[in-house]
């Protein structure tokens, strides 16, 4: 299993310098991964709580201030040349598909072909509102959206007339080295169907091991079912500790280390470790890090 790490983007977090160190000494530790999450806003009087498995909680207060995915991964591809750069996830019916197809190849381009495509749709109807968007639709734009980005990656000339957006018949302006990989987040119904239909992999976040593995094993009797092979799915495991009661894992090293390990056992090829709500500053950070590597390697 290869280790990924959520690099530095809100909270204390939140700066250019943290993020130019630690995308460098995560390349230096080994880090097979760099990714890059998407929040928009914190509502002050929210509609949705923030999900967390075993109740609802309250939304971080670091969340508060949260830097631009896309604009985090660029900075990352400046300063390295060897780890993927994956977004985890990117809400994708928030953006109008053509310019997001546009920025992501920009990202793949100067990044030289290292780019991952995590998509999900959110949860928080404040953040939908912000964008125009309504959140009963965004199973729907998801939907589309992938349509838009594979046709803009793959087609010359490119024309698409869709239920939410319509591209005239034009030739792409940037197009990526190659498809990046797209890896979906889903836990349930026609969100789990649409990774087998649509996606290169799943990409679940903060779930128990238990629950995990069962999912994991209902996409690939689905895979099968469907006539596709299971084992092209890639499925990818990210986890974000925060030492609280709500959490699939705890806050040290060894517990974390200890549920990635579990996850591998379970089958997954990849994991993504969040440690921005477990450590203070870059070089805690890149140290937790570094013991991390050291027991799953």
């Amino acid at each position: 299993m290869r280790f990924g790490l959520a690099l530095p983007q809100y909270g204390d977090f939140a700066d250019g310098a943290s993020v130019a160190e630690v995308a460098r000494q995560a390349e230096r530790l080994g880090a097979a991964s760099l990714w890059a999450s998407d929040r928009l806003l914190v509502a002050t009087h929210p509609r949705n709580r923030y999900p967390r498995f075993g109740g609802e909680s309250d939304i971080p207060a670091a969340y508060r201030v949260f830097l631009d995915p896309l604009a985090v991964l660029a900075a990352a591809a400046a300063v390295t040349s060897t780890p993927r750069l994956g977004t985890d996830v990117l809400v994708a019916p928030w953006y109008p598909p053509a310019l997001l197809a546009r920025t992501l190849a920009t990202v793949d381009r100067i990044s030289a072909g290292r780019l991952v495509v995590g998509l999900g749709t959110g949860w928080s109807a404040d953040e939908y509102e912000a964008v125009g968007v309504s959140l009963a639709e965004r199973g729907s734009r998801l939907d589309e959206a992938l349509d838009v980005l594979d046709h803009l990656w793959t087609g010359d000339p490119v024309a698409h007339r869709g239920a939410h957006w319509t591209v005239p018949e034009s030739h792409p302006g940037v197009r990526p080295v190659g498809h990046p990989p797209v890896l979906l987040s889903a836990f349930a119904g026609r969100a789990l169907r649409r990774v087998v239909e649509r996606a290169d992999g799943w990409l679940p976040a903060d779930l128990p091991t238990w629950l995990l593995g069962h999912l994991w094993t209902g996409l690939r009797e689905q895979a099968e079912a469907a006539g596709r092979d299971p084992g092209t799915l890639r499925f990818v495991v990210r986890i974000c500790p925060t030492g609280d009661a709500n959490s699939p894992v705890g806050g040290s090293v060894g517990e974390v280390a200890d549920y990635l390990l579990a996850a591998a056992e379970l089958g997954a090829h990849e994991c993504v470790a969040d440690l921005q709500q477990v450590c203070r500053t870059p070089a805690e950070l890149i140290e937790f890090a570094g013991h991390l590597i050291d027991k799953l390697a």
